[in-house]
């Protein structure tokens, strides 16, 4: 699950990523910017959602470093750890996404993801943000 997932990122596309989800999925962003929603319900939600981010954004993922994936004591948890890499076309320049991932999954489909992402270091190489007043943000998300 986690390859196709994170396949999906580097490929940026919502297709590929929302197809692992299930219809009444939900993906939660607890550090959320203001303008961006918190979650997204249901697979649909999250295609449009990531559609319309990754279509707008300047970032191109290069690279997914994974940190660490943790055993827990449910089955259908998985815990992933990674690094994202990348390059704004618009300034040439390079970031580091640092994130976390809790995925819930049943009968090979994702339920439920809380996706922990430290937006400061797209922030941290000069992505605007739609009338945000040239500040970064989940609309630059990788």
């Amino acid at each position: 699950m986690l390859s196709r997932y994170y396949q999906a990122m580097l490929d940026k596309s919502p297709d590929d990523l929302a197809d692992l989800y299930a219809e009444d999925a939900v993906h939660e962003f607890p550090f959320a910017f203001p303008g961006f929603p918190p979650l997204h319900e249901g697979r649909e939600a999250v295609r449009a959602g990531y559609r319309a981010a990754w279509g707008a954004s300047p970032a191109r993922v290069q690279e997914v470093r994974r940190i660490a994936a943790y055993d827990t004591a449910d089955p259908e948890v998985i815990i992933a750890e990674h690094v994202v890499v990348g390059t704004l076309t618009t300034k040439a320049t390079t970031f580091t996404v640092p994130g976390l991932l809790i995925l819930q999954v049943r009968d090979g489909l994702i339920t439920r993801v809380r996706d922990y992402m430290d937006d400061s270091g797209v922030a941290g190489a000069g992505a605007p943000v739609p009338g945000d007043g040239g500040t970064a943000g989940p609309r630059d998300r990788p």
